[in-house]
């Protein structure tokens, strides 16, 4: 097959295009552009050599000069949502930076819905994910007395933390789409029942915490909160 390596290499390290001709008709951008496309509008399991090259215009086998392989392309893809992180001037305020990178990293996520299942340390040291991982580092300059190790552990909590939370918001919002009912109807019956069994009396701690804190859950709060708990635990001690 075309272009594709028969020893492990890394996509970085290799010329834009392989073969000899004329000059090459499409660049790694417009090939993560229209992989992205397909991905956002069709989910990634339609992400496939054929269809990109059917999105490009071009023949299949000739998309294989370009990337080797789909692991490659969807490297590709990894690095072009990375270009969409904003990269500000961090405040001096690390705690605040890194909320600020996990409410982005969400957003991210919820645009691009089969990001979280392509969330690995073997697509994150593209050149835009280099640039992000150098952002938060930056943002956490004032924990002096951190090592770079524990740094990186705490990059790699808020998106563990992240990656989790919206797995959860995009296949509770899958769930719902493919109901026969609304959202709505199907949450009053469930509360229904599920207050019935808690009133039941077989469920005191379940009573007192409902007692407590009856009102709905505010799952924006929840996010926040988990976000804040993990930058909690790596406060430095006086």
């Amino acid at each position: 097959m075309a272009g594709r390596p028969s020893v492990p290499e890394v996509i970085w390290t290799r010329p834009e295009r392989t073969g000899r001709g004329p000059k090459p008709a499409y660049t790694r951008a417009d090939i993560a552009a229209a992989a992205v496309k397909i991905a956002d509008a069709r989910g990634l399991d339609e992400v496939s050599m054929r269809h990109v090259a059917a999105e490009l215009g071009c023949g299949t086998m000739s998309l294989y000069n370009y990337v080797p392989r789909k692991e490659d392309l969807y490297e590709l893809m990894m690095d072009a949502v990375s270009g969409e992180h904003e990269l500000w001037e961090p405040g001096g305020d690390w705690r605040a930076d890194m909320l600020r990178v996990g409410h982005q990293t969400r957003g991210l996520m919820l645009r691009h819905p089969w990001l979280p299942r392509l969330m690995s340390a073997s697509y994150g040291f593209s050149p835009n994910a280099l640039r992000y991982l150098e952002h938060c580092l930056t943002c956490l300059d004032p924990l002096t007395s951190m090592t770079y190790g524990m740094k990186m552990q705490l990059v790699a909590m808020i998106n563990g933390v992240v990656t989790v939370y919206v797995s959860g918001e995009l296949a509770a919002t899958e769930r719902t789409r493919s109901l026969p009912w609304s959202e709505e109807e199907e949450n009053a019956v469930r509360i229904a029942y599920l207050g019935a069994q808690v009133m039941s009396g077989r469920y005191p701690r379940m009573a007192a915490a409902f007692t407590e804190d009856p009102g709905p859950i505010d799952l924006e709060a929840v996010f926040e909160e988990a976000l804040k708990r993990v930058l909690d635990g790596f406060v430095p001690r006086a």
